[in-house]
Order: structure tokens, then C-alpha cells, then sequence
């Protein structure tokens, strides 16, 4: 059949936009990001980059080679499908992670679909749940390296310069406390908080727990400590540490009007008011409805590159205007339930996947009716 119909909302409108435009422009938009963790852990981010690449882009086409396609690997989309996946790992992972993520990415998450325009979910979200699935310990802390800019503290794992100043005693009350604030991520920290058995076992005396607690919580959503998350001298994985590398490419992308704003918008926003309600720490009335909450939540983890890069791919996001917003809302929600009170400390992946799916349905319940249809 020659003739090609247009499954969207009207009105169609022809512009220069192209798969091969939209892909070497997010592309470009990642690079900062890259060059920050460069900065930061050194040049093996480029290798373990570079290896994601190359083996999304040698998948594609040797698969695309057997199916007897035309092999699309110029267009850049597997580039963009390897650099998202590597820059969901940690600068210390060993070299097959990214190889193995990439492989599964591009087979089972985009090809085995049919291709680029096929794929249910954003393949580097489902490579990544798939290597958090087989090697958690590798994908959550085993891996993480200490920045190289070693100017922020002593602890320079996390990079909470705060916090390090209360390690010490930290040490002597509470080992396990200790454990978690030189060895883990913000998240990861602020997850523990919110458990009250953890708060309620940091030490015999209940004055001193009330009063640690409160400490560790205050280190984490201190300015010195949002500084640092917002550069990205912090714990956590490649590409989505330096939140300022990350918006940089956000405003490029807005710009070219390669994304359009409603997604990364709700979904920050729903992020921002739905922690500032109810990110505050069981036990510790001190520390509900802070302003830092929120700011806190928006620099940590992978929101960003979530936000901007991730749930806004072509494929796996709504075509209606309504349905984005509806689609960005779900995402921010499931994000923060899973932050809050699910047993993971980050919730971007899981929550962006889920909507994937959810999208068909969005479009099917928001799509405009054709003007002067009367309903019978």
C-alpha cells in the first residue's frame, strides 16, 4: 500500500524536523553532561560511553542485517540509546555493564519491537531496570568512585561536605549511621531517614536520636550540600550527577524545538509540590514543609535527565497536548511514591517505564474530537 496516513491530532503540519535532526541534536545536548563527569571521575566515562555507544549502534545493525532492513544506524538514535544507558551507571562499573546494557536495550527493548517507532518503552530505561535487576549491588553502590575534585570533604564518595563535619560522632553513637553518610548517595540517605526504625535505633537515648536525626536531615538539604548536587560533585551515576550540564542541554533541545516544554515542566512540578507536602522525615516534626525539600528532590538522582531527556522520546510519550500533561503528572507522582515509601530509593526509571506503557491509553482518552462532529 503506497498511500501513508498520519496517526496524530490535527492540525498536520509539515516542518524540517527529521529522525536524524531530533537525534544528533540530543546528542549534542548530552555532551556537557559527559564533559562534567570527565571533569569529575576522569577519562574512563568517555571509555565506558564510548563502549555504550559503539555496542548499541553494532546491535542495530547487525540485527537490522539479519531482518534484511535498511540499516538506520546514521540516523543516531542507537548513539542516544547507548549514551542514555551508560549514563544510568556509575563512572566505577566494569566495562561489560554498558555492553550488556546496550545489547538488551537496543535487541529487546527497541528491535525486537520492529525498530525505531515500534518500541513500547524507552529502551535505555528498560536496559538499565534490566541490569538493576541482575547485578543490583553494581547498579545502587558497589561502584560508585569518589570525584576527583576532592575540595568538598573528606568523605568525597557522596561529596556532603556537611555531613562530614559530624562523622566523627557519628562514628562513636552510630556506626550504621556513619556507614550511610560517607558511603552512600543523598537519596539513599534521605531514604533511610525515613525509616523510623533506623531513626528510632541510632542510639539508646531518645533526646539524641530526636537531635541526630535531625543533623544528618539538615546536612542533606544544607545550601553547601545542594551546591554540590546541583555541579555534580556528588555520588551517582555518569550523566545525571550535574544538574547545571543537564540543563544546559535541556535549553538547547528547547530551543531547537527538538522537546516540547509541558512534559519536563509537570513533571518537575508535581516532583517539587508533592515532596514539599510530604517529603519531610517521620519522628522529625522539624523538618516538614522545608523549602530545601522540593530543591532537594529536583537536583537528586536522575529527575533531570528523566525529565528532559527520557520522558520526552517521541515514541513513548503521549502526541496530545493534554495527554503530556497528563503523562508528566503520573510520572512526578509515581516518582515521588517510590522515593518516599517504596522500597528503592530512586523512582525516575520505574515511574517514566510504567507511563510508557500507560501512553496508547492517555492518547485514545485525550484525543481531540474533530471539529462539527456531532455525537450520536
Amino acid at each position: 500500500m503506497k498511500d501513508k496516513f498520519i496517526v496524530s491530532p490535527a492540525p498536520h503540519i509539515h516542518d524540517s524536523t527529521s529522525i536524524p535532526r531530533a537525534m544528533w541534536n540530543v546528542v549534542i545536548a548530552l555532551l556537557p553532561a559527559l564533559a562534567f563527569s570527565i571533569y569529575y571521575w576522569g577519562w574512563r566515562t568517555l571509555f565506558l560511553t564510548a563502549l555504550g555507544v559503539l555496542t548499541a549502534v553494532l546491535t542495530e545493525a547487525l540485527i537490522q542485517k539479519f531482518r534484511k532492513v535498511p540499516v538506520t544506524v546514521y540516523d543516531g538514535s542507537a548513539v542516544v540509546t547507548g549514551m542514555l544507558l551508560t549514563y544510568n551507571i556509575s563512572a566505577g562499573s566494569p566495562w561489560w555493564l554498558p555492553v550488556i546494557g546496550s545489547i538488551f536495550a537496543i535487541a529487546i527493548g527497541k528491535q525486537v519491537f520492529g525498530g525505531l517507532g515500534n518500541n513500547a518503552v524507552n529502551p535505555a530505561l528498560l536496559g538499565r531496570a534490566f541490569l538493576l535487576a541482575s547485578w543490583p549491588s553494581l547498579m545502587t553502590g558497589n561502584c560508585w568512585k569518589p570525584t576527583m575534585a576532592h575540595n568538598l570533604s573528606a568523605s568525597s564518595i557522596n561529596g556532603i561536605s556537611n555531613l562530614s563535619a559530624i562523622s566523627d560522632s557519628l562514628a562513636t553513637i552510630s556506626p550504621k549511621a556513619y556507614n550511610l553518610v560517607t558511603g552512600a548517595t543523598p537519596l539513599k540517605v534521605m531514604q533511610t531517614l525515613r525509616d523510623t526504625t533506623f531513626i528510632n535505633t541510632l542510639t539508646s537515648d531518645p533526646a539524641t536520636n530526636i537531635d541526630l536525626g535531625t543533623k544528618i536531615f539538615n546536612g542533606l538539604i544544607d545550601m553547601g550540600t545542594l551546591k554540590s548536587m546541583f555541579w555534580g560533585n556528588i555520588g551517582g551515576c555518569i550523566g545525571e550527577v550535574s544538574v547545571f550540564a543537564l540543563l544546559i542541554g535541556a535549553i538547547y533541545l528547547l530551543w531547537k524545538n527538538i522537546i516540547e516544554w509541558r512534559i519536563p515542566f509537570f513533571y518537575l512540578l508535581t516532583v517539587a509540590v508533592l515532596t514539599f507536602l510530604f517529603g519531610g522525615i517521620p519522628g522529625l516534626p522539624e523538618t516538614q514543609y522545608s523549602l530545601s525539600i522540593p530543591i532537594f528532590h529536583l537536583f537528586a538522582g536522575g529527575l533531570i535527565l528523566g525529565a528532559f531527556f527520557m520522558a520526552t522520546d517521541y515514541t513513548t510519550s503521549p502526541l496530545t497536548k493534554n495527554g503530556r500533561i497528563f503523562y508528566a503528572i503520573g510520572c512526578g507522582a509515581l516518582t515521588v511514591i517510590i522515593r518516599l515509601i517504596g522500597g528503592y530509593p530512586e523512582g525516575v526509571s520505574y515511574s517514566i517505564l510504567f507511563m510508557n506503557v500507560m501512553t496508547p491509553l492517555i492518547d485514545k482518552l485525550t484525543m481531540p474530537k474533530p471539529f462539527g462532529k456531532v455525537k450520536k
